[in-house]
């Protein structure tokens, strides 16, 4: 593995926008969030490329999948996915995984401190329907197989070679985020009746070894929690989620991202936004589709990530094809909607280091299929 790359400066991504809570505001989000006017106004009509989005955004397009990557000679994956990007000197990289089965894998664009693209390149190949994922405080990238005893990879943004980690478990992965004050990394399971998961590496930065635990909750939607090891990590011939007695169902474990002493992991099952408050050992909804007096701003919840103003930024896999910001005062709302992709989803939205650029895909793109993928940058006056 390339230590080298793997040092240079902090990551802001799909699991981990601050890893100290420097950047966090300290968002509350004390109760389930309900709809409201959204921090940057409504949006506008559609642009060239099919996307509303509030005054003041602009957006351009990235990398369409099976099309080579503008000014490189890389050809872009199909079914983009879980995204992060990552500090490269004065510029950065936005990683992306492939959610197809077999030869998902993961790629990569690398920007100048302009925005503009000066290289292209994959750094996981061979494995399967790579979902969602998480950077790591240590500069890697977490690649999350969503197949039946499935594996985590560790990769390298920078390229070279990419480590599968047993220890990690072996189901139905979706996405992790890492929690540098607990030394754990958190994943979620997308199964209907999944379960919420924690890694404890036996040396921070090694995930090479170290106990999968379960998180164990005897109430519907808030209380209090504990962890407990999975006996048999790698989920066979009993599944992880059926080893430990208690242990919480989740009906569908998708985003996952941590800042602050908080955690927060999404469920399309049931469209919902769970907050897991780590200082205090306790749960709750930050948002949920049910409780919204009116209609629901935001369904198909799916990937998750937040921004140094303490919004958490939720794509939808289907719904009406938006992002949705929930603000510090439990605020919901359209942050933009793409147009004439009713067969595909949002996957993947991560912030440029410097907060200015948001970066996510739509898997399918408007021919609903996974060679139709389109990877889109938006940019514009962010709050910070």
């Amino acid at each position: 593995m390339e230590r080298r790359g793997f040092l240079r400066g902090a990551v802001i991504g799909t699991s981990a926008a601050a890893f100290g809570g420097s950047l966090w505001h300290g968002a509350a989000f004390a109760a389930p969030a309900q709809p409201g006017a959204g921090p940057y106004g409504a949006l506008g009509p559609a642009d060239a490329n099919g996307i509303q989005l509030p005054a003041g955004f602009t957006s351009r397009v990235i990398a369409r999948s099976g099309q080579t990557v503008t000014g490189t000679s890389y050809t872009w994956h199909n079914a983009p996915d879980g995204g992060a990007c990552f500090v490269d000197g004065t510029g950065w990289i936005y990683v992306s995984n492939s959610e197809i089965n077999p030869n998902g894998g993961a790629s990569a664009v690398r920007f100048n401190a302009s925005g503009t693209i000066t290289g292209a390149y994959r750094i996981l190949s061979g494995t399967r329907q790579n979902c969602a994922g998480g950077a790591t405080p240590w500069n890697t990238w977490l690649s999350c197989e969503e197949v039946s005893l499935g594996y985590v990879y560790e990769s390298n943004p920078w390229g070279g070679t990419a480590y599968r980690r047993d220890a990690m478990g072996r189901f139905k992965h979706e996405a992790a985020a890492a929690d540098p004050v607990r030394r754990a990394i958190y994943l979620t399971e997308d199964e209907s009746n999944g379960c919420f998961y924690r890694f404890l590496p036996t040396t921070w930065g090694n995930l090479s070894s170290g106990t999968l635990q379960v998180f164990k909750a005897s109430t519907a939607t808030s209380g209090t929690f504990t962890w407990q090891n999975v006996p048999d990590p790698d989920g066979s011939p009993t599944a992880t989620r059926d080893q430990v007695s208690g242990a919480k169902r989740f009906n569908g474990g998708e985003g996952c991202y941590y800042a602050d002493d908080t955690v927060w992991f999404t469920t399309k099952g049931d469209n919902r936004v769970w907050q897991v408050n780590l200082a205090a050992g306790t749960y709750e909804l930050a948002y949920d589709d049910s409780l919204v007096s009116g209609g629901a701003p935001l369904t198909g919840v799916d990937n998750v990530t937040g921004a140094a103003s303490g919004d958490l930024y939720v794509a939808e896999d289907g719904g009406n094809m938006e992002i949705c910001v929930i603000t510090p005062d439990d605020v919901v709302a359209p942050f933009l909607r793409i147009n004439g992709q009713s067969g595909s989803e949002i996957t993947g939205p991560a912030f440029s280091p410097d907060g200015r650029r948001l970066y996510f895909s739509s898997q399918r793109g408007t021919s609903g299929s996974s060679s139709g993928g389109i990877t889109y940058e938006v940019t514009g006056p962010f709050r910070a």
